[in-house]
């Protein structure tokens, strides 16, 4: 009869710094969110009012379109990031993967560096650049004779909140590139020595061969580009403000979040609608990791060695 193995001790002990600090700082602040959110304000003092802070948010019509404008905002923010971070993250990997490229090693730090710096500089310095009155944006453009496309874009309801999404591409481009490079190098050698052998190279041998195989880090990818874009905050704040200008074109969920749980100049701060708002957005961001999980992860398996 074979001996039943005795629990592994060291296994929990060095789990549990880490389970520790995470619900320190993650678990018990999420579940003292979701406990707000039920509450409201008595005249006894905060009373239980279940789901009616939720109705207040999607039926009252002063809370509903500022809620709807800041999530329609967020989803922009991420297509943007989807749609321009991504690809040019997987491009900028392919190239620097080359085994022809010289001073590679330079051009990946080059690129990244940006990620690693304070959004409060990266806002204000974009902000510096691209002011009409200023900024050197203008004078750059009227360099290489493009001068008559230049416009305010930080001021104009139409085109800030696409600024800033780009603003943001331009910083965190590199954390793509860089995920995407580590899955490029991690191809056996195996593979790549066949398909050269098949007489399948360069670029089509990144589309045929290269690109399948990376293809659940690229869904990993999609799903932390997700995650982040509706939790952002720190450069909406920095370059246009908590009211989120022009007229809350840039108004996203975090910055929405911010006003009403702490106030700004003559809105006074309300806990409970600013929980029930946190919360909102913890379930949208529920929803689509799940999503991605159960039905997208699972079809990309079948690519994974």
């Amino acid at each position: 009869m074979a001996r039943r193995k005795g629990f592994r001790w060291h296994i929990a002990v060095f789990l549990a710094p880490a389970v520790l600090v995470y619900t320190a700082i993650m678990i018990i602040p999420l579940i003292g969110t979701l406990n707000l959110s039920l509450f409201g304000k008595g005249e006894t003092g905060r009373v239980f009012v279940g789901l009616a802070n939720f109705a207040t948010l999607f039926g009252d019509p002063r809370w509903s379109a500022a809620f709807w404008n800041a999530l329609a905002n967020n989803a922009w923010f991420f297509l943007v990031h989807m749609l321009v971070q991504n690809p040019v993250g997987v491009m900028l990997a392919a190239l620097l993967s080359s085994p022809r490229l010289r001073m590679a090693a330079f051009y990946r730090t080059a690129i990244f560096v940006p990620t690693i710096l304070s959004f409060v500089i990266v806002g204000f310095v974009w902000k510096l650049i691209l002011s009409p009155i200023w900024g050197i944006a203008p004078n750059m453009l009227d360099a290489v004779g493009l001068k008559s496309l230049f416009a305010p874009w930080l001021g104009r309801e139409g085109t800030a909140l696409t600024t800033l999404a780009l603003v943001s591409v331009w910083q965190f481009v590199g954390i793509p590139m860089m995920l995407i490079y580590a899955a490029l190098l991690s191809i056996p050698d195996e593979v790549i020595e066949a398909a050269e052998m098949d007489g399948v190279t360069g670029w089509p041998q990144f589309w045929k061969i290269k690109l399948p195989l990376i293809l659940p880090s690229i869904g990993i990818i999609s799903v932390l580009t997700f995650v982040g874009n509706f939790n952002a905050f720190d450069l909406i704040y920095v370059s246009q403000g908590a009211l989120a200008g022009p007229n809350f074109a840039t108004d996203l969920l975090g910055t929405f979040l911010y006003r009403t749980f702490f106030g700004f100049q003559l809105q006074l701060g309300d806990p409970h609608m600013g929980a029930t708002i946190a919360t909102a957005m913890f379930g949208i961001i529920l929803v689509g990791v799940c999503i991605y999980l159960f039905a997208i992860q699972t079809r990309l398996r079948r690519y994974q060695f």
